[in-house]
């Protein structure tokens, strides 16, 4: 069955890093769409970067020039390299797979496809 596991987050002070990892299995990874998503408190969910079976990126306007998300279709895991966090940053991160493409994808955070539990990330001020 598929599986997405999320793990790497944690508490970092404001200005700090953090990488988050996306293991995956049960689907056809390299062809798929790999997406973060994260949900604020009291907010909605949105999409924060996500990346081509190519290895193609899009990333949402807030974190462009601080997070780097890769894929390494040889281990069926996706990564978000997280840089210059600020305590806004903070949410429940959640890793996606979907068939759309990763420009899509990025701005349909409700789509119907694989989702993983989620791991939190807590920047302090």
């Amino acid at each position: 069955h598929v599986q997405l596991v999320e793990s790497g987050g944690g508490s970092v002070e404001a200005g700090g890093s953090l990488k988050l990892s996306c293991t995956t299995s049960g689907f056809a990874y390299s062809t798929y769409c790999m997406g973060w998503f994260r949900q604020r408190p009291g907010k909605g969910r949105e999409g924060v970067a996500t990346i081509d079976s190519d290895g193609t990126p899009s990333y949402a306007d807030f974190v462009k020039g601080r997070f780097a998300i890769s894929r390494d279709n040889a281990k069926n895991t996706v990564y978000l390299q997280m840089n210059s966090l600020k305590p806004e940053d903070t949410a429940m991160y959640y890793c996606a797979a979907d068939t759309l493409p990763a420009r899509v994808l990025i701005t349909t955070p409700w789509h119907s496809g694989y989702w993983g539990q989620g791991t939190q990330v807590t920047v302090s001020s």
